[in-house]
């Protein structure tokens, strides 16, 4: 991929007070010992309001659902690219919801790919609550539907996760031969992030919640991760822990000056060209 990779919302986290975040992220992590539901309530922020009118989709967007293996019904849009032979099943970010990221899920759709846009439990028009597990259980509903229904072999399947989304993207991704696995702005693990916001007192807390670094030791895809080197709700040494532990195939790109949410945005040619690098390398390399 030549230089371009180099190994090495508007409504989304960064628009509360880091403090209140970092407390939130607290929360999430918690998640795993008592108290759940309470814990869970204030960890997530889904957006149940806001919607785009169905009819006011764009073009080749259209709604679909499935059930998870703990009977949610789960929202999704569906963005077809007539012209290409992949999927990527996109998880956003904590805040907001999937109509919030309209446009960067047809920016990913220009670049050749069709997307799959998961809305979590409790999230838009899904059902449901959120939580650490219930986002696990919709992205397998979702990699479920994407191979059933739709008819996409693993093969030819990317999975992206942006912030909170990176657990999901993880998490679905183990033991799976898929095209290839992009992290955004990751997080390591809980345990980390309690000590980037000072509060290490509570690592003991945190369990194993929002794995990630120990859940790449089971990748089976070519990795890429991308930070902004200014990122200050997930500190880019955490992006660069992820892709160090990770095996096999993999690149780390930082971007420059980038902060946590305005990677597709203000530095839109490098994020988007970066992807872009990545599919192109894939297809190139492909054997099945």
């Amino acid at each position: 991929m030549g230089n371009q990779l180099r190994d090495t919302r508007r409504l989304v986290i960064g628009t509360m007070p880091r403090t209140l975040f970092y407390l939130l992220t607290l929360c999430t992590c918690l998640s795993q010992v008592a108290c759940n539901p309470l814990v869970n309530s204030f960890a997530f922020h889904p957006d149940d309001t806001y919607v785009v009118p169905t009819d006011a989709l764009p073009a080749e967007t259209r709604e679909v659902y499935f059930d998870t293996e703990d009977g949610v019904h789960i929202q999704a849009l569906h963005l077809r690219n007539p012209s290409s032979e992949t999927i990527t099943i996109f998880f956003h970010g904590n805040a907001g919801n999937i109509f919030h990221r309209l446009a960067d899920f047809q920016r990913l759709r220009k670049l050749g790919t069709s997307v799959l846009a998961v809305s979590y439990r409790g999230y838009a028009k899904s059902e449901g609550s959120p939580s650490e597990a219930g986002i696990y259980s919709d992205a397998k509903a979702a990699f479920k539907y994407v191979t059933g229904p739709l008819g996409y072999p693993p093969s030819r399947i990317f999975v992206l996760g942006r912030s909170i989304g990176s657990t999901a993207a993880a998490d679905l991704a183990q033991d799976k031969a898929i095209a290839g696995l992009i992290l955004v702005s990751p997080l390591s693990s809980a345990k980390e992030q309690a000590e980037a916001m000072g509060l290490g007192f509570a690592t003991s807390l945190v369990g194993n919640a929002f794995d990630n670094m120990g859940k790449m030791s089971r990748l089976k895809a070519p990795l890429l991760v991308i930070h902004g080197t200014r990122d200050e709700v997930i500190p880019i040494a955490m992006g660069r822990t992820v892709h160090a532990v990770a095996p096999g195939e993999k690149f780390f790109h930082p971007i420059n000056g980038a902060g946590h949410n305005d990677l597709s945005g203000k530095f839109a040619r490098e994020y988007w060209g970066i992807i872009l690098a990545f599919f192109e390398y894939i297809s190139k390399n492909r054997t099945g």
